[in-house]
């Protein structure tokens, strides 16, 4: 019984929305400068954030096998070659990112 409410609510609620957004269309025409002026803010965050989580990530990588090496010196040769690996990974998405952003920057797909 609750659970047939709940649907009957959320049904109400979706077409109750899909009746009112009609209210809110715009017009077909589309700003094209704005679209790039968008999508320059856009690449522009979301190499920040890449970058952040890029230098979180290679800190902890870099700490953990420190650590790790101080508590088992004989494995420092395979530790290092795991960190190197793990390092290049991350820093690969960073340059992903980089790409699109320059993509985003001067090729501007949107116009």
């Amino acid at each position: 019984m609750r659970t047939s409410r709940l649907v009957q609510s959320l049904v109400f609620g979706v077409v109750v929305l899909g009746l009112a957004s009609p209210v809110y269309a715009q017009e077909a025409v589309a700003n094209a400068t704005n679209v790039a002026q968008w999508s320059i803010i856009t690449a522009g965050f979301a190499l920040a954030l890449a970058a952040l989580g890029a230098a979180l990530g290679q800190g902890r990588a870099v700490a953990s096998a420190a650590e790790a090496i101080a508590r088992n010196p004989g494995a420092a040769g395979e530790i290092r070659g795991a960190l190197i690996l793990g390092l290049v990974l991350i820093e690969s998405l960073v340059i992903y990112v980089l790409l699109i952003s320059l993509i985003l920057f001067f090729l501007n797909p949107f116009v």
